[in-house]
């Protein structure tokens, strides 16, 4: 079953009291910075520490009137300050509060997605370890092409999985960033020291520039990564749902007892996990491109990119969180139907060895086009009878035995040499295969 706690661990990070709290902890980080630097008296701190607390009531009660968050914010822990309330805040602007605590917000988040994303990746590891030799035909264009096997198929998702975690891992850390730089980036009340303080106290890196406001290209950087995440699990739910239409039937969603598949048909037993996955993926990449339009803000700032991000960032963190669970559970239970991928590979008769042959009649001297020539002229004669297979028609075949003998021909149509170098794909994907 999915992790209901993953999913509320997540939706806790987005909640309206750790927002105010990562706020206070930049405003606190801040006034140990300026007293550290002779802005405020040294003993402000330890005052403002004692009794900061802010209760999320009364900060939506003052916005009411203010109609300003940080304001209400900043209202609320002075009525419980005191006189030394007059520090916080000191030389700051809005946003230097917003946009750090947001990085705070998004380190927590990743945190909880690169943990989810590994987990999959080591199920994804485990199937192309446990299927290496399991037989089964590749696809291209839909058609039977040639034999591969199920577990080079996890490993293709294993690999892409691990290239998200890169990227994901990659924009974490270009949104591990802060600012203390006032109105217009310009430091003209607060010395950059107070930043470096702040931001080496927060586990962030000041940024090397900045507006009013972080640059969003980081931001943007960010969704698109979730969005290339989304996307991965996409292709793999698309292609479990392929695999397990009635004509295929090759993998099955896990249908648990008392479980039911339609309304009209009791019969069905259809991929909803995968469509769902597959569906919120949209999301995702609807959220990445609103990412994208919040780059070009006007001047030194505007507020265009706010009211977005209250809803990107959250939605699409707590999405993907989902999707991983529910792509665990899909991985963890797949019933994996390996008669019947050997039954639909075989159903092609031969003609998945038309490759090997083509190269078997090349290496004896023929031209490609002569070669391709009598194996397609051979394969025609499937398509016409059903009841015929490309092994049978080639050892009859005049032309070809004048090439081949019948013990090379018969050395073409052997899944041996598909199965070959399947170990040191599986390595190369930092997979060891099993040896039997």
């Amino acid at each position: 079953m999915i992790s209901r706690y993953t999913r509320q661990e997540m939706a806790k990070i987005w909640t309206e009291e750790n927002k105010l709290q990562k706020w206070l902890e930049v405003e606190l980080a801040a006034l140990e910075g300026l007293a550290h630097y002779g802005y405020i008296p040294k003993g402000v701190p330890a005052k403002v520490r004692a009794r900061a607390k802010f209760d999320v009531e009364r900060v939506k009660e003052i916005e009411k009137v203010v109609n300003h968050d940080v304001i209400a914010f900043l209202t609320n822990i002075s009525e419980n300050v005191g006189p030394a309330g007059r520090y916080v805040h000191f030389g700051l602007t809005s946003s230097d509060i917003l946009d750090t605590g947001l990085s705070l917000q998004v380190q927590e988040a990743s945190e909880i997605l690169i943990r989810e994303l590994k987990k999959l990746i080591v199920l994804l590891g485990e199937k192309a370890k446990e299927h290496a030799r399991t037989l089964m035909v590749g696809r291209s264009h839909g058609v039977h092409a040639e034999p591969i096997t199920f577990g080079l198929k996890m490993a293709l998702f294993h690999a892409a999985c691990q290239r998200g975690l890169v990227r994901l891992e990659a924009a974490k850390e270009n949104l591990r960033y802060g600012k203390i730089s006032g109105a217009v980036g310009t430091f003209a009340n607060v010395d950059p020291k107070v930043e470096e303080f702040v931001c080496k106290k927060l586990r962030l890196n000041p940024a090397p520039v900045s507006t009013q406001v972080l640059q969003r290209d980081r931001h943007a950087e960010y969704l698109g990564a979730i969005a290339i995440v989304g996307g991965s699990l996409e292709q793999l739910a698309t292609e479990i749902r392929g695999l397990q239409r009635t004509e295929i039937f090759e993998v099955q969603e896990f249908f648990s007892k008392g479980q039911k598949g339609s309304s009209a048909m009791p019969h069905k037993r259809n991929p909803i996990i995968c469509e769902r996955v597959a569906g919120l993926s949209r999301i995702l990449r609807g959220n990445a491109l609103a990412g994208f339009e919040n780059i070009a803000l006007w001047h030194e700032r505007d507020i265009t990119h706010s009211s977005v991000e209250r809803v990107i960032f959250p939605d699409s963190t707590i999405l993907l969180d989902y999707m991983l669970g529910l792509m665990q559970n899909v991985i963890k239970n797949l019933v994996v139907n390996k008669d019947r991928m050997l039954k639909n590979l075989e159903s092609s008769r031969g003609m998945v060895f038309s490759q090997g042959l083509l190269l078997a009649l090349v290496e004896k001297g023929l031209t490609r086009e002569e070669g391709y020539k009598l194996v397609q002229d051979a394969a025609k004669k499937l398509w016409e009878d059903e009841k015929l297979y490309l092994e049978q028609v080639v050892l009859k075949e005049e032309k070809i035995l004048k090439i081949l003998t019948p013990q090379e021909i018969r050395a073409v149509f052997s899944y041996d040499r598909h199965l070959k170098n399947i170990p040191v794909i599986l390595k190369r994907a930092g997979i060891r295969s099993s040896s039997k």
